[in-house]
């Protein structure tokens, strides 16, 4: 049974009238969030960020994306919820670099949950809230019943697709990465990670670099580095 106000926030998300961000932030309200967002799976298994509210759920979304570990990835990977109600009690070694990213970061608990559909996982919805404290049952309730409504919606194709791709621009940097390297598109992909987490920037922001023409990747010793023409 869920709460009469999630059960407004369905009639909502069955309508047409609204945008994904006035949805996102919908979602957001009704679970005391300060953030959610929303990502789907792609082809071999990388996923698209749809729906994002929130600048501090946008970033723990890059992070997660970048070091490839997180409650979302558990809520993909094992197809159930992941709520974390107080990221100070997780152990290290759980998602150390996760954790380690997150340090200073307004992010103090998470909650993920997965959209599937018997064996098929569609995407997930994770809510952040900068404070620790877990979801009461009621509202553990609406997640759910929010998740299975979201997994209809881009499973079953009774909305149009998402009005913003959140990461076409890494997709694009991907491909561009995979020629200028000469290897698939799996290793231009973690080539790109790799250099965002090292030097400590989103990865859009990496991405957004490469498509401009203002970082290249060479497959020597030098890594990734500025065109002559670019330098300042």
């Amino acid at each position: 049974m869920v709460s009469e106000r999630a059960a407004k926030v369905l009639r909502e998300l069955r309508s047409d009238a609204h945008t994904d961000d006035q949805l996102a932030a919908l979602c957001a309200r009704l679970l005391d969030a300060e953030g959610l967002a929303v990502s789907l799976v792609l082809d071999r298994g990388h996923t698209e960020l749809v729906w994002c509210h929130g600048t501090v759920s946008a970033r723990l979304e890059d992070l997660q994306f970048t070091l490839g570990e997180g409650p979302a990835l558990d809520a993909l990977t094992f197809g159930r919820p992941v709520q974390v109600p107080e990221l100070a009690q997780v152990r290290t070694g759980r998602w150390p670099a996760l954790l380690a990213a997150l340090d200073g970061l307004p992010v103090r608990a998470v909650f993920a949950f997965p959209l599937v559909l018997g064996a098929i996982t569609v995407g997930v919805m994770t809510a952040v809230r900068s404070r620790p404290l877990p979801l009461s049952r009621e509202q553990a309730d609406d997640a759910t019943a929010v998740a299975r409504l979201l997994t209809a919606r881009f499973l079953g194709g009774e909305h149009d697709t998402p009005q913003v791709l959140h990461r076409a621009v890494v997709h694009q940097a991907t491909g561009m990465i995979s020629v200028q390297l000469g290897r698939p598109l799996s290793e231009a992909l973690m080539r790109l990670r790799a250099f965002a987490y090292a030097h400590d920037r989103p990865i859009t922001e990496v991405a957004r670099d490469v498509v401009a023409r203002r970082l290249r990747f060479k497959d020597d010793e030098t890594g990734p580095h500025v065109p002559v023409r670019d330098r300042g």
